[in-house]
């Protein structure tokens, strides 16, 4: 009379222990939006935050394989959240915020991501005969914006004699271009580069 109750138990108990020692996981593919494909030989590192913590702990490193899928499992604790970064040489680096309550026992948290391949714009500008009245302004009409590298998307102003090089970040294999004016002047346009991936392509501008 008593097996039943004792079996059930047994049951209970090791529900208990699997559900105890069960963890997350959290897996997902890195794409290369600049060639349409996998991105292999990524690194990616998920860090863990305590709750009410500004520190981080890392969890582990791996390496996206062929098909770009990488994957963390890990036990579960009480964390605030979860920091996913994703490098890899010459191109733009990612990072993924995952909350706790995102992430479930019963089944895999998927995190895809995306990043494209670094290419810069060189633009020079050449003043050929300057004067301390001159006024040279610009501004960004296209290319990569709001990342730690990138040039700044405001008016650029330049006065006098110019004779320089800028280096601007863009996202590889896509089109850089700037409008331009001399003010007080009829002097005014369009520059346009296409910044090949992991190159740097210059775009001359003599006024």
């Amino acid at each position: 009379m008593k097996l039943p109750f004792l079996f059930v138990l047994c049951i209970s108990l090791l529900s208990s222990c699997s559900k105890k020692n069960a963890g997350f996981t959290v897996k997902g593919s890195v794409n290369d939006a600049t060639f349409s494909q996998s991105l292999q030989g990524a690194t990616v590192k998920l860090y863990q935050i305590p709750v009410g913590s500004t520190d981080e702990q890392l969890i582990g490193t791996c390496t996206t394989d062929s098909q770009g899928n990488y994957s963390f499992s890990f036990p579960r604790e009480k964390m605030e959240k979860y920091r996913l970064t994703i490098t890899k040489n010459l191109y733009f680096s990612k990072e993924e915020v995952i909350y706790f309550s995102e992430l479930s026992l019963e089944e895999d948290y998927i995190r895809n991501s995306s990043t494209s391949a670094m290419a810069w714009a060189k633009l020079t500008f050449h003043n050929q005969n300057p004067s301390g009245a001159d006024h040279f302004q610009y501004i960004k009409q296209n290319g990569k914006a709001n990342c730690p590298e990138c040039c700044p998307t405001t008016y650029q102003d330049y006065y006098g004699s110019l004779d320089t090089s800028i280096y601007c970040i863009n996202d590889g294999n896509t089109n850089y271009s700037y409008l331009y004016w001399v003010l007080g002047t009829s002097t005014q346009g369009t520059q346009t580069v296409y910044t090949t991936a992991f190159d740097t392509v210059e775009v001359v501008l003599n006024y």
